[in-house]
């Protein structure tokens, strides 16, 4: 909830207090649960589906994505309009992501390892603004959020990868990339709707 009274987001149920509701909105549920399908769909691409090893990726990727980037994009601007405290948002973020990075080297040790590096470049590179911002584009955005996912969800099922996984990660990068349009396309068709109104009240 910003200042003004108006919803950050549809899904927006906080009240700009740092209540629960500003937690929920935090999360960003519908984008969460698209980036989860992701790792999902990764999985799916490799034969002999292991569940327990999905459901362990899915909580990885759960912590470092739907908590702490999110909490260090909230920190950044706050684009939510949240009031959970700076210190908090920090702690949060620094403690979930590291769980996670933990999570995966438990799992997958040597073998995970350049995942688990790359993931936290990108989690925190795109998300502070790193490197003067250069991570922070919708390039980047569609490999962090799309095609990486995809490849950690199907590589941490047998330490390998496969060409249908590469494919899906390609899709899931020009899905980002699509969302990224779709919604400038939004914006400016409600501008031309707005200015359209204005013009027809005079």
């Amino acid at each position: 909830m910003r200042a003004s009274g108006e919803r950050s987001a549809f899904y927006a149920v906080g009240r700009g207090t740092g209540g629960l509701g500003d937690w929920v909105t935090l999360l960003h549920p519908p984008y969460t649960l698209w980036h989860l399908s992701y790792v999902a769909f990764g999985a799916a691409m490799i034969p002999h589906l292991v569940l327990w090893r999905l459901a362990g990726t899915l909580v990885a990727f759960f912590l470092a994505v739907g908590i702490g980037a999110h909490a260090l994009d909230e920190l950044h601007g706050r684009p939510l309009g949240t009031g959970i405290n700076g210190a908090l948002l920090i702690a949060t973020a620094v403690v979930s992501i590291t769980a996670a990075m933990v999570l995966g080297l438990v799992y997958g040790g040597w073998k995970l390892l350049p995942f688990v590096v790359i993931g936290g470049v990108l989690v925190y590179g795109y998300n502070l603004e790193l490197l003067a911002g250069r991570l922070h584009s919708d390039v980047w955005f569609a490999v962090a959020w799309g095609a990486f996912p995809v490849l950690v969800g199907a590589y941490a099922q047998h330490f390998t990868l496969t060409l249908a996984a590469g494919v899906a990660a390609v899709a899931a990068l020009f899905l980002s990339l699509g969302q990224r349009a779709l919604r400038y396309f939004v914006c400016a068709t409600s501008a031309v709707a707005v200015a359209m109104v204005l013009a027809a009240a005079r």
